[in-house]
């Protein structure tokens, strides 16, 4: 808030009461898209609309969905790799008459028959391969790391709730905020009112000449004063509505909001119980605790080797003739299908083991490394559960204290009101000067301004209870 008059004594006082409320509850922001400004933006579609169109929530829900997919394709790794190759090639007996091997980078074959000079006989050749390999027993790995990929979707789908949950508070407390900065408005309203009448009987009793002329100037000044904090208010008014758009996610226009439960008191407001559900920011906190510890199980798992059962089938083809040598060089063609064509075929199926031995040492400090990072996770589990505990138990301490207040400020209202009143005859009468009157109304001013400021902190205290107790249906059954 930026007040800038600090001259007169209504409008510091504003500021220093306006700070203090406010500040210690969450100032958030927010704004859902109305389809006009005529209609009413309830405080329930306000939450909806920020539900829908804040980009962190949007964000969050795609990385679940990302985990999710990353559940599926981890227990995908049951199923055994199955590769197709198929290679032609074109080159020297060498290059072409011995074994061949699929691959990115292809090395030159050694093989082939023995001349006593160079020559180069070029054929077509060609290689097809089918083959499976299958890790039948991984000691756990494969299961841990399923498991592993469950725990990081169920810790994103514990952080998609918890951003729901706080957002849902932060839209509610700017739609509150909002309210107040409008009703305080109505009330500078008020005030500029009052002193405008006030300056017309002044006017006029001065220039009778009941009064001093410096009356006048007093009265004029009380009137630049009272603009000047309407003004503010229109600006601290703006500064609400902004903060409400952007955490709904649309462009900021001028509210209007339900007030149909500003002058009630909450029902639920005299629960001085705990709701027994869980807190979603600490289901979020312990689900990071979960994927640490998944992670710690994963990496012990690496040490161990792993036992495969694997199978190849393959047909090649070559362009130079079986009786291709010294004695018969010329039994070769340049033929491409008859070098590429499969001729005999071959098979292999076996069972392998593989172990690296230096992951026996590496993996040691991987998963000490897990259970280092674990304990810290649990060392900011116990903070933020500690943090939690007492607001909860504040909590109801700011329960007690926003109805008291809210008792007291009608109390007070009137009498302001019965002592500006006063103060206003006695004036007319000629029997109290300036000074009493705009005192008065400053204190009448004031009074209505604690008041709207009592009613809207019971509904603050009770979103603070709702938040601190993890339940936000506390708070949002109250609007039906």
């Amino acid at each position: 808030m930026k007040w800038k008059n600090r001259c007169c004594p209504l409008t510091k006082d504003l500021f220093l009461v306006l700070r203090k409320k406010w500040a210690l509850y969450f100032l958030l922001i927010l704004l859902a898209p109305l389809p006009g400004n005529s209609q009413v933006l309830t405080l329930k579609n306000a939450v909806a609309t920020a539900l829908d169109n804040y980009g962190i929530i949007k964000a969050k829900a795609n990385y679940l969905k990302a985990s999710e997919a990353l559940v599926k394709a981890s227990s995908l790794q049951y199923l055994p790799d199955f590769n197709l190759g198929a290679e032609n090639v074109y080159g020297t007996a060498n290059g072409t008459f011995g074994p061949l091997y699929p691959g990115k980078v292809q090395g030159a074959a050694s093989a082939g028959p023995f001349f006593l000079n160079q020559n180069w006989h070029s054929a077509f050749g060609a290689l097809y391969l089918a083959n499976v390999n299958w890790d039948v027993f991984t000691f756990g790995r494969v299961s841990s790391s399923i498991k592993l990929a469950k725990a990081q979707a169920l810790r994103d789908t514990q952080d998609l709730e918890q951003e729901n949950f706080q957002q849902k508070v932060r839209v509610a407390g700017a739609y509150l905020n909002l309210l107040a900065a409008q009703r305080l408005k109505l009330s500078q309203q008020k005030n500029l009112d009052r002193a405008t009448a006030l300056r017309a009987v002044v006017i006029a009793r001065t220039k009778s000449g009941l009064n001093a002329g410096v009356d006048s100037s007093l009265a004029n000044a009380e009137v630049s004063n009272a603009r000047i904090a309407l003004t503010n208010a229109t600006d601290f008014e703006k500064e609400q509505a902004s903060q409400l758009a952007q955490l709904m996610g649309v462009t900021p226009v001028d509210f209007l909001l339900d007030t149909v439960f500003v002058n009630r008191l909450p029902a639920s407001v005299y629960d001085s119980g705990m709701h027994t559900v869980e807190h979603p920011l600490l289901n979020y906190y312990q689900s990071r605790i979960e994927v640490s510890r998944e992670e710690e199980k994963y990496y012990n798992r690496l040490k161990y080797p792993v036992v495969s059962l694997f199978g190849a089938l393959q047909s090649r083809g070559s362009g130079f003739g079986e009786h291709y040598s010294v004695i018969d060089p010329e039994d070769f063609t340049h033929n491409y299908w008859s070098g590429v064509k499969p001729g005999t075929g071959n098979y292999v199926v076996g069972v392998g083991i593989a172990w690296n031995l230096t992951s026996l040492v590496r993996t040691q400090q991987q998963v000490a490394a897990r259970q280092f990072t674990s304990k810290g996770l649990e060392n900011e589990y116990e903070l933020v559960s500690q943090q939690i505990k007492a607001r909860q138990t504040l909590s109801d301490e700011k329960i007690a204290n926003a109805l008291a207040n809210f008792s007291e400020a009608p109390l007070q209202v009137k009498a302001a009101a019965d002592a500006y009143l006063q103060k206003t005859v006695l004036y007319k009468n000629g029997l109290a000067n300036i000074v009493d009157i705009t005192q008065a109304l400053y204190t009448l001013n004031r009074a209505e301004t604690d008041r709207e400021i009592a009613n809207n902190n019971v509904w603050q205290a009770l979103l603070y209870k709702s938040a601190a107790s993890g339940d936000f249906g506390l708070f949002i059954n109250e609007f039906q």
